[in-house]
């Protein structure tokens, strides 16, 4: 089987919370890696069934975005746009609020999109038989990765410019905090 083509298959850079501008990016990255698993996985599926490897991927993805995903949503709209508005002054705070709105609005859409796939994958990961929609995860892939081109060019950028090391801290420690992670 050519590795490229695995499912689910994982691998991602590391970056800390000590730097969670990187790290934020970091998951941007491992979102791009799961959505592309969700790709392979339809045509998978319809040719295989829900055999071990579609089981085993349908659980990585589902595991994925019911943590990770939600998690990733969480810092940046409890954690980085807040600090990004308090880095802000006169008209540029209209920018990070519209901004911040939009993407908080691009989270509630993928997660409803999610909810969508994530029974169908609850069955394949179960081992059951059930197709899984092109269609959908299609919507949901491309979706993402609009969210996710958006974030890496106008939000990410802007915090990189805007954020002091005390707001980087403090976001890294919120990010520590929602993960159940002690500060090593």
């Amino acid at each position: 089987m050519n590795p490229d083509n695995r499912i689910p298959g994982f691998s991602s850079p590391a970056a800390g919370f000590e730097a969670p501008l990187e790290m934020l990016a970091a998951c941007h990255g491992r979102i791009e890696q799961q959505c592309a698993t969700l790709g392979r996985l339809v045509p998978h599926v319809a040719s295989h069934g829900s055999d071990a490897q579609a089981q085993s991927a349908a659980a990585a993805v589902m595991r994925y975005f019911d943590t990770s995903a939600l998690k990733h949503h969480a810092d940046e709209e409890r954690d980085l746009f807040p600090a990004l508005r308090e880095a802000m002054a006169g008209s540029d705070a209209v920018c990070i609020r519209e901004m911040a709105e939009r993407v908080g609005n691009e989270h509630r859409e993928l997660e409803a999109a999610w909810q969508r796939l994530r029974a169908p994958l609850a069955r394949i990961a179960a081992g059951e038989a059930q197709a899984l929609s092109g269609e959908d995860v299609e919507a949901f892939v491309s979706a993402y990765a609009a969210h996710l081109a958006y974030e890496e060019a106008e939000v990410l950028p802007m915090a990189e410019r805007l954020l002091d090391v005390s707001q980087l801290d403090e976001i890294g420690r919120a990010m520590r905090e929602r993960r159940g992670i002690d500060k090593v």
